[in-house]
């Protein structure tokens, strides 16, 4: 403060050089400005001889030094305690964890049954979850996913308060549009509300020789506009064209083995086309859609990732995959007693992570796109010129994203509208991560047009499951 300053600076001789009133030439008035506010007036003396200030009352100059020294110490313990962190209130670990999303997973609960919950105000029941006569995850048992919502509002809301953080909720949604009933079970837990997120409509866009809309969910500005631009010249020079080379998701199990040798004689026999058959009816016993095209073993010492790959139809087929893999690693245990399974997901799938492996062998999809726009499209929709962009392309696309060591990201902003079709969408958002590999190439064709091509080699999409079962998406 500017009190703590004032202390510290006046000197022993009683002078305050930014306080000084020079009446007249034999004296000074200084005025010091205590912690506590105060002030004081000192009248010194001019020493003649060696031009320093003395006080007149030598008393005076001994309880002023006797307060400096005070003032000091009192500074010095108000910096301290400020840098000294304040204990914060700390919660203790949850009672319970709640189980998956997954239905078959959901064990009894083993808390007592409280027979009247239902009858009880929300207020009473929240109550009872706070002092842990309840848990929270079995709201939706006790009173139906829809009543659960505001119960947990109310015991989120008393602990966030008692953290110095009330209301935090008051801006979250949580009424009437979302039916928590198909979320229960499937989508999310411990649900306290819902987060709108503003979605756009691009379109129309001819593909394939249809007419196509889709939805784009985001809260960047000029997102859905841009890509508006982009179909509509896309559909003024004709449409574009897509095809899926490749379909197939991935799950990798670990495995590990007790020697290298062992290691790479479970790969050899997995290569075999007749074990591969064996590999694949264990598989499929466990789906009526799924088909196991290929499996690709990698040794890495006594470690082997199983990388399978699985057609899983409208399915983006995660969970398909993974009952699929657990399937096979039981018939390999039994050919070799001595495999251990180490992760069902060893990451060599690769799921969410940027991997070379998706990039050159495809997760998902695998899609290749192209579009001819006349060079006045070009001109009057795009606002550029078909050399101007082309250039652009290679220089900013191709060149810069290689000399920034970039895996998959050959493309101006893939990212941007495969997230936003997939929040629109019900597509699991985090594998935008692999979904959006992308190169794009732009060339000028004899005709002075612009040819333009997308190659996305692990787009991870399905039509069924997932946030697909939520009305909106």
């Amino acid at each position: 403060t500017r009190a703590e300053v004032a202390s510290i600076n006046v000197v022993v001789d009683g002078i305050h050089g930014d306080n000084v009133n020079n009446s007249n030439n034999n004296s000074i008035i200084t005025t010091r400005t205590n912690i506590d506010g105060t002030s004081h007036k000192e009248r010194c003396q001019e020493k003649s001889k060696n031009g320093t200030f003395q006080l007149s009352q030598q008393p005076q100059l001994q309880v002023q030094q006797q307060q400096q020294q005070q003032h000091q110490q009192k500074s010095l313990d108000m910096r301290l305690s400020k840098s000294t962190p304040v204990p914060k209130k700390v919660h203790p670990p949850a009672p319970s964890t709640p189980v998956c999303s997954d239905p078959a997973s959901m064990k009894p609960s083993s808390t007592p049954v409280l027979s009247n919950v239902a009858s009880l105000s929300d207020e009473e029941v929240a109550q009872l979850v706070l002092k842990g006569k309840m848990k929270d995850h079995e709201l939706e048992k006790r009173l139906g996913p829809h009543r659960a919502v505001p119960v947990r509002r109310i015991v989120v809301d008393q602990r966030l308060a008692s953290l110095g953080k009330p209301g935090v909720l008051d801006n979250l949604p949580s009424a009437p549009s979302l039916d928590y009933s198909r979320v229960y079970g499937a989508n999310c837990e411990i649900v306290v509300g819902y987060v709108p997120l503003p979605v756009g409509m691009v379109g129309p866009m001819t593909l394939n020789g249809e007419t196509v809309y889709f939805p784009m969910a985001t809260t960047e500005g000029c997102l859905v506009a841009s890509t508006q631009r982009g179909a509509k010249a896309i559909t003024q020079g004709g449409g574009a064209s897509a095809i899926v080379v490749r379909d197939g998701i991935t799950r990798a199990p670990c495995v590990r083995m007790r020697s290298a040798m062992e290691a790479a004689s479970l790969k050899l026999w997995c290569e075999a086309p007749e074990n591969f058959l064996l590999l694949k009816s264990a598989f499929e016993s466990t789906t009526s859609f799924g088909k196991l095209q290929s499996c690709q073993p990698t040794v890495a010492g006594r470690n082997v990732y199983l990388r399978l790959v699985c057609f899983s139809g409208d399915a983006m087929g995660m969970n398909m995959v993974s009952k699929g893999s657990l399937a096979v690693i039981d018939l390999l245990q039994k050919q070799f007693p001595s495999l251990q399974l180490i992760a069902l997901s060893g990451n060599m799938c690769t799921d969410k992570k940027a991997a070379a492996t998706n990039w050159l062998e495809g997760r998902g999809k695998s899609v290749v796109v192209e579009a001819v726009i006349p060079a006045s499209i070009v001109r009057s929709t795009l606002k550029t010129t078909v050399d101007a962009i082309v250039e652009t392309n290679l220089h900013k696309n191709l060149i810069g994203s290689a000399m920034a060591g970039a895996l998959g990201g050959f493309n101006a902003h893939a990212s941007n509208i495969v997230t936003a079709v997939f929040l629109a969408t019900g597509q699991d958002p985090a594998q935008n991560v692999e979904s959006s590999n992308c190169i794009t190439l732009l060339e000028k064709t004899e005709e002075g047009d612009l040819w333009v091509s997308c190659t996305m080699p692990s787009l991870e999409v399905g039509t069924v499951g997932g946030g697909t079962s939520l009305p909106a998406q």
